[in-house]
């Protein structure tokens, strides 16, 4: 298959692009990027107006299959992550059964060639059935293709347990991706503790519950040398633990998502909006602040969803019992560029680092770059468009996002998936 895509605004700054360029593709590749380029037997499109950058990867995503298909699933979760922009995902073990061992992720991988409309890169369990007590089958589940591991959903709670995680991580060159959470501390905690859970009456989540394993893992990322990768932080501290540990030298990222951005504590209001319950919790304006500007500043290495999709009825109840977190993948890259890129906070390149060039390094992925020889996973975006977030056009199955009715700027339009629309001019290729 030939494809040409022209006159397209191309932004790549792995390799110093900012202009327009026409991209020529050929059996999933690039071929040649510059001006008044041609191809034989071929398709064109027209890009007059659109960027085109290296296709977004979202590192925290919970596609929930296999064992919770009735909040999403592969098929569903990558139509939501194509609508959104994405060209590939991570997906996260928390499944049922947990994906501990190769043939959990080899179910995984074989569904997503099978109905997936993106790549899904697959993160090992760290412990067998995520209890925290014994190691996973690390070695077996890279050996098929894991690309990560975490206890994500609760996080490892024993030190001397997650020093042997991380022992692992080191010997087969894995990030250890931390969900930082100690439940001794957090308890039952539902919302920001503090002016927050002061105000609605429940049970506070302190935010060093966080910043304790931050410093933790910190340091037993010292002790053994593993890469480690924070996840959805959400505290002015725990950034400064992290921005440390950078300046130290030690192999630590991060990663915040759009809710701990744009939302804080105060989002939540007299209605109790359970779609706004999210683990961690939503801080306050100032935590806020803080994580914008480690995303400006390149303390933060990665902006995710941590798409966490639920069906209505265990969301429509009261805030105590429903679960934690909300979907993302399809409001994720407007939300950048309406409330960083387009106000002029953050340029186009530091938000293609973020959202595709970091991700990829950390999760040891195969590199993608708009220049000759690349696989060609592009992402077509539109960056004059409004719209306004509306549930019925969500494509997952799932409609719990805090942020339905915000006006956005800012949309993708096609994604290319080696070469192959799985996105084209706002809908699903079939």
């Amino acid at each position: 298959m030939a494809l040409l895509l022209k006159n397209a605004h191309v932004i790549d700054p792995q390799v110093g692009l900012n202009e327009v360029a026409d991209i020529a593709i050929r059996d999933g590749k690039i071929v040649e990027v510059g001006q008044g380029l041609s191809i034989e037997k071929g398709v064109e499109k027209d890009l007059a107006g659109k960027i085109v950058v290296p296709g977004l990867v979202d590192m925290h995503v919970h596609l929930r299959e296999p064992g919770f298909e009735q909040k999403e699933d592969i098929a569903s979760g990558t139509r939501a992550a194509a609508h959104g922009g994405f060209t590939a995902v991570c997906c996260m073990p928390n499944t049922k059964p947990v994906t501990d061992n190769a043939t959990a992720v080899e179910f995984i991988q074989a569904r997503a060639s099978a109905v997936g409309k993106c790549r899904v890169h697959v993160a090992g369990a760290c412990s067998q059935g995520l209890k925290g007590e014994t190691l996973s089958e690390m070695g077996d589940m890279v050996a098929h293709g894991a690309v990560a591991f975490t206890d994500d959903g609760r996080g490892v709670q024993d030190a001397g347990m997650m020093r042997r995680v991380m022992d692992y991580g080191s010997m087969f060159d894995r990030v250890i991706m931390s969900h930082c959470q100690d439940e001794a501390l957090v308890g039952d905690g539902q919302v920001n503790e503090g002016i927050a859970s002061t105000r609605l009456g429940m049970l506070g989540w302190p935010a060093e519950g966080e910043e304790l394993q931050i410093a933790r893992d910190i340091a037993l990322c010292r002790l053994t040398g593993c890469p480690l990768h924070i996840q959805h932080l959400t505290t002015a501290r725990g950034l400064d633990l992290v921005r440390a540990a950078k300046e130290e030298g030690l192999p630590v990222t991060c990663e915040v998502t759009p809710h701990h951005l744009f939302l804080n504590e105060w989002s939540i209001g007299d209605d109790y909006n359970t779609f706004l319950k999210v683990n961690p919790p939503l801080r306050t304006p100032e935590d806020c602040n803080a994580l914008i500007d480690g995303v400006v500043d390149g303390t933060v290495d990665a902006i995710v969803t941590d798409h966490a999709p639920h069906t209505a009825w265990e969301k429509n109840c009261e805030f105590e019992i429903a679960p934690f977190g909300m979907i993302g993948l399809e409001t994720s890259l407007a939300l950048v560029l309406t409330n960083l890129v387009d106000p002029g906070h953050l340029s186009w390149e530091r938000a293609i680092e973020l959202m595709s060039v970091n991700p990829r390094a950390i999760l040891r992925v195969e590199r993608v770059a708009i220049e000759p020889g690349s696989t060609a996973d592009l992402t077509v975006i539109d960056p004059e468009v409004e719209w306004t977030v509306d549930a019925a056009d969500f494509l997952s199955k799932a409609t719990n996002s805090g942020f339905i009715g915000e006006e956005l700027k800012g949309r993708a339009t096609d994604v290319f998936v080696g070469g192959y629309a799985t996105l084209e001019d706002g809908a699903i290729a079939e």
